[in-house]
């Protein structure tokens, strides 16, 4: 009918689809994109990457004081400097982190004060100290002062502690810095009866928090926190303050981080409250909190949070089939009038659903809609997720009452969905090519000497997120093995993912059969645990019809999880970047005359007449390896594509050779010519990583001096890495490199180490990172940041831009003050290549 889609998926309609619908009249206020905060996301300068923080736009994080003793890194002055430069917002200071035990030592508040001293005159002499929080005390309803206790007596005798303190390194703090933002109190999960105590004590004291905050970490907060943020906010209302700032700085459990459907159940929520809230640190600091792989790939958690990012306008109403309701489909939306875009969120129910968008105005959006939908699916919380997948691009007319629905059938539970309505135009969008797919669980495979483990339920919400909630582990003996039974329609090469945990401390292997057949070796990288899921990418060729898939015990010992299977629809893959949906900085037009192509119409860029300036639209490209790509314009006149600090002009439709690094690059278009403009449609990229034309040198060619020395290793790639590298400043590996050209290249590190410091906590996994000092030449040194690989024998690579003169050219690595990370050897590519 008039106004409805073709049904997206690969399930047939259900007979009572699920309803969403989403009101573009009804306005909550303007997108916030509060929910994407994170506790000890940022772990050092650089890790994550500066392209993983930068399109997130994230309104604030949580770390610990320069210096705390409680986790070896995320201290926050020194993750500032990656943080502001890449847009962040506030970065909240945990002060009690400043302790080394988990809980806190309970050394009296006298011991307490000299060390808030410190912090506070730390921070507020930074030249960004307006944006910081203090936030005092963490969690005192459970340490220190144990508020929680049901006897009343108590309760108030520790209540009366509390406060007394709380007012104490309150005006310390404001004695220091007069401008402080102090946060508080902080509690582990909503307490009205403490509240309602402490906002009348904090009024009458004059020490009110400029924002309050709270934990939400249960399952049930799914439910229950509608109600905790009403009645807090009657609180506030019965005792005449003024509504404060709501940060709820712990959010969410080890089943929710990294999981799409999860995260837009959490974000929905707190998006529509206009509360700011960060993802809770259950694991491993420098990740975004299970959001992002190694130091800049993307997992589908990341690309739920890149679509929340890309939100403009004003949230609009969104009325789910179940509100407050743990695990059920939830989503939002929002509507900016001046872009002509309406977008919407959702994810947390399986199966089918109809998302009907009311009120879609004719002035904004003419007689016809171009629908685009896409996923954004489960990865595990260490597995790459290539940008995501488009389902349907379609124009329609908007049915007479305004409406349009979209049909969204055999959607995965854990997967989170985007809905992008722009005016439609003459043409007609390009057919969304969306190959064959099956998934197969491990748990209902044939399984020899092993067992199925239960992960990750509402009851158990703190266990590891696993696809069907379950996995097979101790496949530990020389029998073990899990027999898959697939079926595909037609021969050809299938991409195989396989869904995993290695927690052997080395790389682990296991040997892929089919139908019996000649089995091959399958490596898999080291993971944080068995539970901390990752992801491995394979193919295989399989006949039409029925075959058995078999991953048998290799070395050591790894869990499955789940395998799935793609059809190979085309020999290169490829991907178009809308430029509507891109960042933009400037003063662009939108403009949708056309829906041809990705169907969303084009952006116009004016040219400025001074360096730096006229309009700019940078896109998120991923790609799955380091090497060369094909990237394309799709622009109606000349453009520059500016990456890793190369510029280049580039023809409309011309294709150009670029190295892309692993996971995300930020490439950025502008105009060519002064005070033109251009009409940029996508930028488009194939390819599968060629290093046809890269530089290689193993570490075996590199000088050694001050006691670097080569190492033998079997997973070294030719038997041998550099060790016992830094620590000295006499201690350096010297590569010679021989550069066809001058300009710009990447030069990818190949590395591993495993630093770590353990702190005794129950859950934290306390890796650290190492940093080595590069040089070219006689350029000055740039210290670059590796992140811990999990195990000394995992070799990870990071890419870091420099110069290069045609010719020789020395490539120093060194650190004075401690050890390097190990290095097996290094690869250079011509930006431009």
């Amino acid at each position: 009918m008039a106004g409805t889609l073709p049904a997206t998926g690969t399930a047939a309609a259900a007979a009572d689809p699920q309803r969403v619908s989403v009101d573009l009249a009804a306005s909550e206020g303007p997108v916030m994109r509060g929910a994407n905060g994170t506790l000890y996301g940022l772990s050092d300068d650089g890790v994550p990457s500066d392209a993983m923080l930068e399109p997130l736009k994230i309104t604030s994080i949580s770390q610990k004081p320069e210096g705390g003793a409680q986790h070896p890194n995320g201290d926050a002055l020194t993750v500032s400097k990656s943080f502001f430069r890449t847009g962040g917002g506030e970065i909240n200071v945990m002060m009690q982190d400043i302790y080394s035990k988990w809980p806190y030592e309970d050394l009296g508040i006298a011991d307490y004060l000299p060390k808030v001293d410190k912090i506070v005159k730390e921070v507020s002499a930074d030249p960004n100290s307006d944006r910081f929080v203090y936030i005092p005390f963490n969690e005192p309803d459970q340490i220190w002062y144990h508020l929680g206790t049901s006897d009343q007596a108590q309760y108030e005798v520790n209540r009366d502690r509390f406060f007394k303190d709380w007012k104490t390194v309150y005006e310390r703090i404001r004695a220091i810095d007069p401008d402080a933002r102090i946060a508080g109190p902080n509690e582990s999960g909503y307490h009205t009866r403490l509240l309602t105590d402490f906002l009348a004590f904090a009024k009458r004291e004059n020490v009110l928090p400029q924002i309050m905050t709270w934990h939400e970490l249960d399952s049930s907060s799914l439910k229950n926190f509608q109600g905790n943020y009403d009645n807090y906010r009657s609180i506030e209302k019965n005792l005449g303050i003024a509504p404060l700032k709501i940060n709820i700085d712990e959010y969410a459990n080890r089943r929710d981080l990294s999981v799409p459907g999860q995260l837009a159940q959490w974000v929905s929520m707190f998006e529509r409250n206009k509360v700011y809230a960060n993802q809770a640190y259950w694991d491993a600091a420098g990740n975004l909190d299970g959001n992002v792989v190694r130091s800049n790939i993307p997992n589908g958690g990341w690309w739920f949070f890149r679509w929340y990012a890309g939100l403009t306008g004003n949230t609009v109403k969104v009325t789910p089939p179940q509100a407050n309701t743990v695990d059920t489909l939830q989503g939002l939306a929002s509507y900016d009038t001046k872009r002509r875009q309406a977008q919407v969120l959702l994810g947390g129910s399986a199966g089918d659903s109809d998302v009907v968008v009311q009120n879609v105005s004719r002035s904004v959006f003419g007689r016809t809609v171009t629908a685009t939908v896409a996923e954004s699916a489960w990865s595990g919380y260490e597995g790459q997720h290539a940008t995501p997948r488009v389902l349907a691009r379609t124009k329609v007319k908007v049915a007479a009452d305004g409406s349009v629905t979209v049909p969204l059938r055999g959607m995965h539970k854990m997967s989170a969905y985007r809905i992008v309505l722009t005016p439609g135009g003459s043409g007609t969008p390009s057919t969304s090519s969306v190959p064959w797919a099956a998934s197969y669980e491990a748990e209902d495979a044939a399984i020899t000497d092993g067992k199925v483990y239960t992960q990750g339920t509402v009851s158990n919400a703190n266990g590891y997120a696993a696809s069907g909630t379950k996995d097979v582990g101790s496949l530990n003996t020389a029998s073990s093995k899990v027999d898959f039974t697939v079926t595909v329609p037609k021969a050809g090469t299938y991409d195989l993912a396989v869904l995993y945990g290695n927690q052997s401390g080395t790389p682990a292997t296991q040997k892929l059969s089919v139908d019996g057949g000649d089995p091959v070796t399958v490596s898999y990288p080291s993971t944080e645990n068995w539970t901390y899921r990752a992801k491995k990418d394979l193919s295989v060729e399989l006949p039409a019809g029925t075959h058995v898939l078999t991953l048998a015990k290799g070395d050591a010992e790894v869990t499955l999880d789940r395998i799935d299977l793609t059809a190979r629809t085309a020999s290169v893959p490829s991907a178009s970047y809308e430029a509507t949906l891109a960042d933009i900085s400037g003063k662009l037009a939108y403009d949708y005359s056309s829906s041809a192509g990705v169907g969303t119409g084009s952006l116009v860029l004016h040219s400025g007449s001074g360096s730096g300036s006229g309009d700019k639209v940078v896109f998120d490209v991923y790609a799955p390896r380091d090497g060369y790509y094909t990237v394309t314009p799709r622009t109606s006149a000349a453009v520059k594509l500016s990456l890793h600090g190369e510029t280049v002009t580039a023809a409309p439709g011309k294709a150009l050779r670029m190295y892309l690094v692993a996971g995300n690059n930020r490439v950025a278009m502008t105009a060519v010519g002064s005070y033109g403009k251009v009409s940029v449609r996508s930028l488009d990229v194939s390819g599968a990583g060629s290093t046809s034309g890269t530089l290689s040198y193993e570490g075996a060619s590199a000088t050694l001096a001050g006691g670097a020395k080569l190492v033998d290793s079997a997973h070294a790639s030719a038997g041998s890495y550099i060790g016992w590298l830094g620590n000295s400043a006499d201690s350096t590996a010297g590569f010679t490199v021989d550069a066809p050209k001058s300009g710009r290249y990447v030069l990818v590190v190949h590395y591993a180490h495993n630093d770590r410091r353990d702190n005794g906590h129950s859950y934290n996994t306390d890796i650290m990172s190492r940093t080595a000092d590069i040089t070219v030449g006689t350029g000055a040194p740039q210290k670059v940041t590796f992140k811990n690989t999990w195990s000394w024998d995992d070799y990870w690579t990071l890419g870091v831009p420099v110069d290069l003169k045609k010719g020789s050219n020395k490539v120093t690595f060194t650190n004075a003050s401690a050890w390097a990370p190990n290095i097996d050897r290094i690869e250079l590519g011509r930006v431009l290549g």
